[in-house]
């Protein structure tokens, strides 16, 4: 894998969308594609260099579709168990997983991926 690529930013998008006491529960698939459209416009806050954001959706989220600057994965089974698959086809390349996923966190950690919570993506957001 090249070294020199952007860095490859993973979201997890059930943790980071759960991490937000807004109701999202009702609408799975709406609160996923908010969150696709706030990284599309806005990026990874505070990291002014090229990166590329992959949003890993699962669920009754399936199905939503990439946006400009932004690829959406559908995870035919676990959310998980998709975003290991990135991190190990991407192994060797600069790699950021959002999460708050413990046993996630653990698992990308062991493919030297770095990891870091939903509040680097969420800012402000209520």
């Amino acid at each position: 894998m090249d070294e020199d690529a952007p860095l490859l930013v993973i979201v997890d998008a059930a943790n980071v969308v759960g991490s937000v006491p807004d109701g999202w529960w009702r609408d799975r698939r709406g609160a996923a594609e908010r969150l696709r459209d706030r990284l599309a416009s806005e990026g990874l806050p505070g990291h002014p260099n090229p990166v590329e954001i992959v949003l890993v959706v699962e669920g009754a989220a399936r199905g939503v579709e990439s946006a400009p600057g932004l690829r959406v994965e559908s995870a035919r089974g676990s959310g998980d168990d998709r975003i290991v698959e990135l991190v190990e086809e991407n192994r060797g390349r600069p790699t950021l997983v959002i999460t708050a996923d413990r046993e996630l966190r653990r698992r990308v950690t062991e493919l030297d991926a770095e990891v870091t919570g939903p509040r680097a993506v969420l800012g402000g957001m209520p």
